[in-house]
């Protein structure tokens, strides 16, 4: 079975980075990576995961796709909106998009 378009991480958005960093720690075990002032990469928690210093919303599911561009146009062509073009990123390429029903997603590559 590929792993193409798996959910792959899910990216959580805090004003209070520290404090949610600290709570996922004590709650439920996890460890992190500190990727500058503003991200911390979850450790442990069974799948890929984030915490962003942003306002608060909904956690953004992120997919895997072997290779992004199709995956973008086979995602456009099915009605999502994309609401940030491709990009570059330290260690990889993502896009983001919400689906017909609203909800934030977004689909990433290795570099």
């Amino acid at each position: 079975m590929t792993e193409n378009l798996r959910i792959d991480y899910v990216e959580f958005y805090s004003p209070r980075l520290e404090e949610t960093q600290d709570f996922f720690a004590q709650a439920f075990g996890w460890d992190f990576v500190v990727y500058g002032p503003d991200y911390r990469d979850i450790q442990g928690a069974g799948i890929g995961g984030g915490i962003e210093r942003a306002p608060a919303k909904a956690p953004l599911v992120v997919l895997h796709a072997d290779d992004l561009q199709a995956a973008y146009d086979q995602i456009s062509a099915a009605g999502a909106e994309i609401t940030q073009e491709i990009f570059d990123f330290p260690g990889g390429r993502r896009f983001e998009f919400r689906e017909p029903g609203g909800a934030a997603m977004a689909v990433w590559t290795k570099a």
